[in-house]
C-alpha cells in the first residue's frame, strides 16, 4: 500500500506514519519541517499552497490521510486547507480526522446539554474549522471517510476501538495509536467509502 499522510508529525500523524512502515507500506510524509520527522519514510517538504509538490506528493498512491489540525484555541483553517489541499493534488481515496465533540447525534442527555456546550465555549474554532473540513470532503467526489474521535491520549495501542456510523460513540476518549491503526484498516475497507463514522475506547 503507497500513502501520503498530511500532518504527518502531529500525535495521530506520527502514529499513522509510524504504524503504516510497521506493516510495510510505502509512505509519503508531507511536513514542514523535515528535521521533526524522524522515521525512515519519504518526506516532501510543503506547505499546504504549494500546489506542485503536494501533487506530485500525491500522484501514484493508493490514499492520502489528513491528520492536520491546530495547535492553538484561536481561529483557525487548517483543517479545511489540507482537506482542500488533498482533494486539488488529486487525491482518489482521502481519510480526514475530524472530532465528534460537535456532533450530537447517539449521545446521552449529560454530553449533549452539559458537556458539549461547555466545550464548545473553548473549542468553537477548531470545531468550526472541522465542521469546514466535512463539508468540503463530503462535497467531492472522491472516495473520502471521515473519522470521529473523541478526546485523544497518548499510550500504547489498546486494539480496542468500538465505532458507529449512525452517532457517536458513549466513550468519551481514545488514544492516539488507536486512531491511526483505525485510518490505516480504513484504507482498503470498501463499507468505509463516502461514510462518517465516530469512533472511540471500546
Amino acid at each position: 500500500m503507497r500513502i501520503t499522510v498530511l500532518g504527518a508529525t502531529g500525535g495521530v500523524g506520527g502514529e499513522v506514519v509510524k504504524q503504516a512502515l510497521e506493516r510495510g507500506w510505502h509512505v509519503t510524509a508531507v511536513v514542514r519541517d523535515a528535521a521533526k520527522l524522524t522515521l525512515p519514510a519519504e518526506v516532501v517538504v510543503a506547505g499546504l499552497h504549494e500546489h506542485e509538490k503536494l501533487a506530485a506528493a500525491v500522484e501514484g498512491r493508493d490514499a492520502v490521510l489528513s491528520a492536520v489540525g491546530s495547535r492553538d484555541r484561536g481561529p483557525t483553517t487548517v483543517c479545511v486547507d489540507g482537506a482542500r489541499a488533498a482533494l486539488a493534488a488529486g487525491a482518489k481515496r482521502l481519510l480526514v480526522v475530524s472530532a465528534s465533540g460537535m456532533h450530537t447525534e447517539g449521545d446521552g442527555f449529560f454530553a449533549r446539554k452539559l458537556v458539549k456546550p461547555l466545550l464548545n465555549t473553548f473549542l468553537k474554532h477548531g470545531w468550526a474549522d472541522m465542521l469546514a473540513m466535512e463539508a468540503v470532503v463530503t462535497a467531492s467526489d472522491v472516495d473520502w471517510t471521515v473519522v470521529r474521535p473523541p478526546m485523544l491520549l497518548n499510550g500504547p495501542r489498546t486494539g480496542k476501538v468500538a465505532s458507529r456510523l449512525d452517532g457517536n460513540v458513549r466513550t468519551f476518549t481514545i488514544r492516539r495509536a488507536d486512531v491511526a491503526a483505525y485510518l490505516l484498516d480504513a484504507v482498503a475497507d470498501p463499507t468505509l467509502i463516502r461514510a462518517k463514522v465516530s469512533i472511540a475506547h471500546g
